[in-house]
Formats: structure tokens, C-alpha cells, sequence
């Protein structure tokens, strides 16, 4: 929503960042027994994502290229993971991964959900604090596409004439 919010001053800079994590939280919430680890540095982290009430949130997640990045990618999107049919899908493929796999937990660090992924009013189960106010950088508008009630369209409308408005000649 605001383009000059530069990413690296938002969330990626080490000082900020390691301002953000969310260290000894249930990965998934809300009980989850697994927790981000507690020792982790800004400069170890390879994967930064955000949660909502019920599960990691993919929707904007950042991700540091390299080995790392490929085999993580590799992991997510493995056909085991794929064809498990899990109850919803890529989700619950990455909540069972960074649970259960220490060296994709040991690289993610779990930011506020509003820093790269408020959810619009409309989304159902937005996080403590997750729903998009005027100002944040990014909204989501999660679930529209697989809600029958929902219209994407119209739900982008207001936020899309606000851009406009307000960053046309950025």
C-alpha cells in the first residue's frame, strides 16, 4: 500500500529485524508445541514470515537467495508434501516443515503480522493485530479467491483507489 517504505529499512535491516522477532512463540498458533528458537540472531535468518490466528501466513513471506532458499523451495513444494492431503494444502505443508524440520526453523524468524501481511477487513482469522490500518505496507486480502461470498474485485476497490490517489506519480 505504500510504496516508499523501502523493505530493507522496514523489516530488513539487522538492528530492525532482530527488533521484530517473535522469539518463544508457538510456530503455529495458537498452541503449538514447537516455538521459534530463542538464540536466534538477525544475521542467521534466512526466511522471515508472519502468522495469523491459525497458521503461518504465506501470503508475503521474504526469503534470502542461496542454497538455502533452494532447498527450503525444494522442501515446501516436494510432491510427498503435495499429494499428503493435507487439510489445506501449502499451509499445512509449511507448518508441518518448520515444525518438524530444525533446519528450516534454525533460518525463519516469525515477524508481526502487520509488517508484511495485514489482512483486510473482510479475511477471516487475521492475527492479534493483523488487520490492515492506513499507513501499513502491504494489505492482504486473504482467502478471497476461495470465498464464494467474497469479490475480490470490489474488496480491492477502496484500497486500490487509495494507492492511487495517494502514490500515482511514484
Amino acid at each position: 500500500m505504500d510504496p516508499t517504505i523501502s523493505l530493507t529499512s522496514h523489516v530488513l535491516e539487522k538492528s530492525k529485524l532482530e527488533s521484530l522477532m517473535i522469539k518463544d512463540a508457538p510456530v503455529v498458533p495458537p498452541d503449538s508445541v514447537i516455538k521459534t528458537f530463542t538464540h536466534l540472531s538477525a544475521q542467521d535468518v534466512d526466511l522471515v514470515i508472519t502468522q495469523d490466528a491459525e497458521n503461518l501466513s504465506p501470503g508475503s513471506f521474504i526469503i534470502k537467495k542461496g542454497d538455502w532458499a533452494n532447498y527450503f523451495l525444494d522442501a515446501w513444494f516436494d510432491p510427498l508434501y503435495r499429494s499428503y492431503n493435507f487439510a489445506k494444502a501449502e499451509n499445512h505443508a509449511l507448518d508441518h516443515i518448520v515444525q518438524w524440520h530444525p533446519t528450516i526453523l534454525a533460518k525463519l524468524a516469525l515477524i508481526p503480522q502487520k509488517m508484511i501481511s495485514a489482512y483486510s477487513h473482510e479475511a477471516p482469522n487475521p492475527g492479534s493485530n493483523g488487520l490492515y490500518t492506513e499507513g501499513d505496507f502491504i494489505v492482504r486480502l486473504s482467502g478471497c479467491e476461495t470465498t464464494a461470498t467474497r469479490n475480490c474485485e470490489r474488496e480491492m476497490e477502496p484500497y486500490w483507489n487509495k494507492w492511487a490517489k495517494n502514490h500515482a506519480h511514484v
